[in-house]
């Protein structure tokens, strides 16, 4: 039996699938894609098929309308977090640099719109403490652990401290990419780790012991959580049994 060609290609440009089109015409899809592959046209990758499928009706989105298990969101996390560990320094670029490009191509209305969302987040986050201070906040009070966050004035000049222990006299801040990477410029770095320096001096000689936490990560899991919780869980628990001597009352750990 003879096969339109040409009907192949309209069909495949008006979104239907290989598949689709193989069982309409009584034949495989693996012909089908040969023959779009002969008249020059880009075969669509597996993910572009399956939203297309979705979007059409002709397939259901598997995950829409049921409820993740935690096992299966811890399972995600994980699964993100390692294939982002695992990739190069030129697949990082690339993603950037695809972001990028989708984000010049974006409607000036929609960046309009997306900037203001983001500087609304951005004004949440300075009231209401980022994701990780929030989730750490919250561990600490489920530990009976007295804490506040954000305090201010407790020592000298315009610092706040991330979150304050004050039954323990110690200290807990979380320190973002901008503290040590040149995020906003290398002048600003150097004024960034100047502050830093200076406000962990000024802690420590009032008597604190300061955890300082340098966070690597680009996102906030639920894998990255644990380990950030378990590290200043350990330090916490140390200070608890007893309060360290001035000369180690500077801790850092990292998360990456």
């Amino acid at each position: 039996m003879s096969i339109n060609e040409e009907y192949i290609v309209s069909r495949y440009e008006d979104n239907h699938s290989t598949y689709s089109i193989a069982k309409e015409l009584g034949t495989y899809p693996k012909k089908i894609e040969r023959i779009l592959k002969k008249h020059g046209v880009q075969i669509r990758s597996r993910s572009d098929a399956q939203k297309l499928a979705m979007e059409s009706g002709r397939n259901k989105h598997p995950t829409k309308g049921r409820r993740r298990t935690q096992e299966e969101k811890v399972k995600i996390s994980e699964g993100v977090h390692q294939n982002w560990k695992n990739m190069t320094d030129e697949q990082r670029d690339q993603i950037s640099e695809e972001a990028r490009e989708r984000w010049n191509q974006m409607p000036a209305d929609k960046r309009r719109d997306m900037m203001e969302k983001a500087g609304q987040a951005l004004q949440k986050t300075c009231s209401e403490g980022s994701k990780a201070e929030r989730y750490i906040y919250e561990r600490l009070q489920d530990q009976n652990i007295d804490v506040v966050m954000h305090k201010k004035n407790l020592i000298p000049g315009k610092y706040e401290i991330d979150l304050f222990l004050p039954g323990l006299k110690t200290i807990i801040e979380l320190d973002g990419p901008q503290h040590f990477l040149p995020i906003f410029g290398e002048k600003r770095l150097k004024e960034t780790i100047k502050l830093d320096s200076i406000k962990n001096g000024a802690l420590i000689s009032k008597g604190y012991c300061v955890i300082r936490v340098k966070y690597l990560l680009k996102g906030f899991s639920q894998k990255s959580a644990r380990e950030l919780w378990n590290k200043i869980d350990k330090q916490v628990t140390r200070i608890q049994e007893r309060f360290p001597d001035k000369k180690d009352r500077f801790i850092e750990l990292e998360i990456k």
